[in-house]
């Protein structure tokens, strides 16, 4: 069974940074993911097993950084340059059986409770 948790979503206003953190068991491929009202959720980042492949959505290429610390099991999301539409739930999410990293959501068969990010104009 995989454990995750995710910390670090906040109310900030827009241009401004975050970092979200998800505490995961096992070193899987390992992606972001979020949900905003009324939408369907969304990849975001994905990293693979050894942190060495990051691929992003092209909304934040540029401003969001996924990284990941296999000693602390821990995965980050830093996110820049923040704008009111990246307003959403941001999940942490672990593929268990993918290889590499994917940004298809049906490759990600666990997800944390989530954190809200609300970035006000």
């Amino acid at each position: 069974q995989v454990q995750l948790g995710e910390s670090g979503g906040a109310l900030v206003q827009a241009g401004g940074s975050l970092r979200l953190s998800c505490a995961a068991s096992g070193r899987y491929v390992m992606g972001w993911l979020r949900q905003a009202p009324g939408k369907e959720r969304d990849f975001v980042a994905g990293i693979s097993r050894s942190g060495g492949s990051t691929y992003y959505a092209d909304s934040v290429k540029g401003r969001f950084t996924i990284s990941r610390d296999n000693a602390k099991n821990m995965v980050y999301l830093q996110m820049n340059s923040l704008k009111p539409d990246d307003t959403a739930v941001y999940y942490c999410a672990v593929s268990t059986r993918s290889l590499f990293v994917s940004q298809d959501l049906k490759d990600y068969d666990y997800w944390g409770q989530g954190t809200q990010v609300t970035v006000s104009s």
